[in-house]
C-alpha cells in the first residue's frame, strides 16, 4: 500500500491528478506517495518517494518540519574527524616537467572499508 503524501500544501496544488468528486462536488485531494514501501524495493528509488509525490511536496515539508526534526534528532555541537594520510607523489606531464599530486587515503578507523578507494578515486 502507498502511504498518502506526506506534503502539507499537497492538497492545495491545482493538477488534474488531484481533482476528485463529481459535477459541484469537486475537490483537490492529497496524491499518493510516489512508490509503494511495501513492494517497489529497487536500487534506484530514493528514500523520500516512499512518503511524497514529488519533490515539491517534499521541499515544502523540509521547510516547515527541519528545525523540529534536528532538534528531536539532535544537533551536532562537536565536529567529527577522520584519520587521514596524505600521499604525494611525483607525475610528468605531457612536456616532460615534474608535478606533485596529492590524494588523500582515508585511515578506516572505524568507518566503512568501500569508503577509502571511492575517495581516493573522486580526488
Amino acid at each position: 500500500m502507498k502511504y498518502l503524501c506526506q506534503g502539507p500544501e499537497c492538497h492545495t496544488y491545482d493538477t488534474q491528478s488531484r481533482v476528485r468528486g463529481s459535477k459541484e462536488n469537486k475537490v483537490l485531494r492529497t496524491r499518493k506517495a510516489r512508490y509503494d514501501i511495501e513492494t517497489d524495493h529497487r536500487d534506484w528509488v530514493m528514500e523520500w518517494e516512499y512518503y511524497f509525490c514529488d519533490e515539491r511536496c517534499k521541499n515544502n515539508w523540509l521547510n516547515k518540519h527541519l528545525a523540529q526534526s534536528m532538534t528531536v534528532i539532535g544537533i551536532k555541537t562537536k565536529a567529527q574527524e577522520s584519520p587521514i594520510k596524505l600521499i604525494e607523489t611525483i607525475h610528468k606531464d605531457w612536456q616532460g616537467r615534474d608535478f606533485k599530486r596529492t590524494t588523500i587515503k582515508l585511515l578506516n578507523d572505524n568507518s566503512v572499508d568501500d569508503i577509502d578507494d571511492e575517495l581516493t578515486e573522486r580526488i
